[in-house]
């Protein structure tokens, strides 16, 4: 239980009815979820309206509203709270309720359009390769030390995020690393943590849906960094046309990784292979179990970080030496007849582009790549014809399906996925809705030796369509049409 004034502290209160001095016993944006003596934040969502359920709250035992339009008529014994903004209270809010958990941790923020989820994910095994408890908060998973706690966001809402780092404080985590999306910093999921450290990978084409122009997404992705403390450091991708904008307003230490332009972290690709990558960092050779220019990006910003860190530079890479990536990025398995599957996340473009370009690279003339890759639906269709043709130019040939089609059709997500192909790569696709019968057909088509790459889903385990999640594992379903094809 906690005072309620004290909840409010950093709040910025417009008007307030009611006593404050009162004990809360929880913190709720669902009005199903409310019990008495606890607080109803009501928040525009963008589907629905929490303003709505006010009432349904208070009959459920809600004590305190806090909302940006209040209702006409008080309900007795209620305290009503206006503010300007319910996401950024309901932050405010989460973060005093919980004891301020972010202030007791070393916390790692990481955002970006590609590379987060490997970034936060490799810091996590290193630092606990390195002997520390750690926490790790991404898309694949969260996890505590070893306990690991299904993720259904790339980051949690403000409540669960800050009732998550409570707990990983409880038991003793001394560092946690976490994925910022464009969202979170929006919605001010994560206002009012106290960062130690954030890093940019990059930015490109992506979630245009929601921000409508990839200017206001850059301004977004900037705030992060625009928002950290002169205590905090910052570490960002020089490479990226973007990397220095990020970092060009921050109070917080700049420091930044590249492979091309000079840095603090600079790091060279001596070798380039199936079996891994080896590299010169800061003129220090080492050979990684990852694969891809975009993975020594990666490895470079761990490296950053770590540093930062005030972590010796050996240490750092002997342990990152043998780490693995995160489940579902470029996570690859090999058939009895040698052909070679490879599941990813690559969801957008350049993310597409980049996996492709670097299994051209690495593939020897007579290996094909088949690319089965499909686009979500209810999300930005711009990036439909460009994946498309991305697929059909780095590609032997590409198979057109279904990723997660949401509420759209998918045969009207294959078509715009068609609009504008080049003549070349009409002559390269064929489209197949059902996206298991899609991967046979990359099973069939294939030679031994041959590369199926099956993107887009990467980690899930899911395939949503009509508001239902159908259990769908891409890695799962290759590796049973391998062995259905392969007897």
């Amino acid at each position: 239980m906690k005072l309620l004034q004290n909840i409010l502290y950093k709040v910025r209160l417009q008007e307030v009815y009611g006593n404050t001095d009162m004990a809360i016993s929880g913190l709720h944006i669902d009005s199903r979820k409310v019990t008495s003596n606890t607080v109803f934040i009501a928040i525009k969502g963008e589907q629905v309206d929490g303003h709505l359920f006010i009432d349904a709250a208070i009959a459920n035992g809600a004590t305190v509203i806090v909302a940006e339009i209040l209702p006409l008529q008080f309900e007795k014994n209620v305290t009503y709270i206006k503010v300007n903004s319910s996401h950024e209270a309901i932050a405010y809010m989460a973060h005093n309720f919980y004891d301020c958990p972010s202030e007791k941790i070393t916390l790692v923020g990481v955002t970006g359009t590609n590379g987060k989820t490997t970034v936060a994910t490799l810091l996590f095994k290193l630092f606990s390769g390195l002997g520390y408890t750690c926490g790790l908060i991404s898309t694949v998973q969260n996890q505590i030390n070893q306990t690991i706690i299904p993720a259904t966001h790339t980051t949690p809402d403000a409540i669960s995020l800050n009732a998550l780092l409570h707990q990983m404080v409880t038991e003793n985590c001394s560092h946690v690393f976490m994925e910022c999306s464009s969202h979170a910093i929006q919605q001010h999921r994560i206002t009012g943590l106290q960062f130690t450290g954030a890093i940019f990978t990059n930015i490109t084409l992506d979630h245009l849906d929601y921000h409508k122009t990839f200017e206001e997404y850059t301004r977004v992705k900037k705030s992060f960094f625009d928002n950290l403390p002169e205590t905090a450091f910052t570490l960002s991708n020089k490479d990226d046309k973007r990397g220095e904008v990020m970092l060009q307003n921050t109070k917080a230490a700049r420091y930044y990784y590249s492979l091309k332009a000079s840095s603090d972290f600079k790091g060279k690709i001596l070798d380039n292979a199936l079996t891994g990558l080896q590299m010169l960092i800061n003129k220090k050779e080492v050979h990684f179990r990852l694969i891809g220019e975009f993975n020594a990006y990666n490895l470079l910003a761990v490296y950053g970080t770590a540093i930062c860190l005030k972590e010796d530079a050996e240490k750092i890479l002997t342990a990152l030496s043998g780490v693995t990536g995160a489940e579902g990025r470029f996570d690859y398995i090999i058939s009895k007849k040698e052909v070679i599957g490879i599941v990813d996340y690559a969801h957008t473009p350049d993310a597409l582009e980049n996996v492709l370009t670097t299994l051209k690279k690495l593939k020897k003339d007579y290996q094909q790549i088949i690319t089965v890759v499909g686009c979500g639906g209810d999300r930005d269709k711009t990036k439909r014809p460009i994946m498309a043709q991305a697929a059909c130019d780095l590609s032997s040939k590409a198979i057109f399906t279904s990723d997660n089609p949401r509420t759209e059709n998918p045969l009207d997500i294959l078509a715009d996925m068609e609009k504008g192909l080049s003549a070349s790569a009409k002559k390269k696709y064929v489209t197949i809705a059902n996206r298991k019968q899609a991967i046979e057909q990359a099973v069939k088509m294939a030679n031994p030796g041959d590369i199926i790459l099956v993107a887009g889903k990467g980690h899930e385990k899911y395939q949503e369509i009509n508001g239902i999640k159908y259990p769908f594992d891409d890695k799962q379903v290759l590796q049973e049409v391998f062995s259905k094809f392969e007897k």
